[in-house]
């Protein structure tokens, strides 16, 4: 072949494909989930590849998993207890627009008491279930709310609807007492003179009222990806029993593979439109 066909034969392969991406599959007894990385996450984005290439992730599991919130795992060490080393903490991007809905792939991370710039564990992720919102709950002041609650319990003559609160956190029933806090909402408001409303942005309503999520979560934590396949076996590990620090009965181990497809198909294909550099 001679070089000006060489050059055609390149030229060729390279409008077919494009740059190529790395999606990571995870692969689990529960069926696989396939995993698009997010480009304006940089730093986790590398971080995931690196451990998902090296085989570091494969044969861990997820330790915390708990219904109607989010799936856990990777603990390299295995180790709940361990202190993760600074140098592997991982600087937060938390990137505007990107929001805890069903699926989303996040970093795990300590708390802001000890951890107040929100760095990242350097291999822990989640994965988020979460549940169909109201719209009524989502354009309420959460806060505020409970707030608000605990200065009208108080007053004696609240004290049989606090009773119904204590009543039900003594059962468990904790959406029963997210539904009861919410129909105070027009009673607080009056009594207290306030407004418990906020706005929220319409592609997060649309998300959180359609697919779920976890709202109160967002801005807090790095979201890195998503899952593009496999959305249903997030329900299938999060149904399964726990002990009472929520990890698994059974182990649900992890192995990860690398599968390789054009940008331009990853974008035709999952919706994905990468950012301008």
């Amino acid at each position: 072949m001679n070089k000006i066909l060489v050059l055609a034969a390149v030229v060729a392969l390279a409008s077919c494909g494009g740059s190529q991406e790395k999606l990571v599959k995870i692969k689990t007894t529960f069926g696989d989930m396939t995993v698009l990385l997010y480009d304006e996450a940089p730093l986790h984005k590398s971080n995931f590849i690196k451990l998902a290439e090296s085989g570091e992730y494969d044969s861990t599991v997820f330790h915390r998993v708990i219904q109607g919130f989010m799936i856990q795992g990777g603990n390299l060490s295995g180790d709940l207890n361990e202190v993760e080393d600074e140098e592997k903490k991982i600087d937060a991007e938390i990137v505007e627009g990107l929001f805890h809905k069903k699926g989303e792939l996040a970093a795990a991370r300590l708390g802001d008491d000890i951890n107040p710039k929100k760095q990242s564990s350097g291999s822990q992720f989640y994965i988020v279930q979460g549940r169909i919102w109201s719209e009524q709950e989502l354009t309420t002041n959460q806060v505020m709310l409970n707030q608000a609650l605990g200065q009208l319990f108080q007053t004696p003559e609240y004290d049989t609807l606090k009773d119904s609160f204590i009543q039900l956190q003594a059962a468990g029933q904790f959406e029963q007492m997210f539904q009861l806090a919410m129909r105070q909402k027009p009673l607080l408001e009056q009594k207290f003179d306030i407004d418990l409303s906020v706005e929220i942005a319409p592609e997060r309503l649309a998300a959180y009222t359609s697919v779920g999520g976890v709202p109160h979560l967002d801005g807090e934590y790095t979201i890195f990806g998503r899952v593009v396949e496999g959305l249903e076996v997030i329900d299938r590990i999060a149904s399964v029993p726990t002990n009472v620090d929520d990890t698994p009965v059974k182990p649900i181990t992890v192995q990860m593979e690398i599968v390789k497809m054009p940008k331009t198909e990853v974008t035709e294909k999952y919706g994905y439109t990468y950012p301008k550099k």
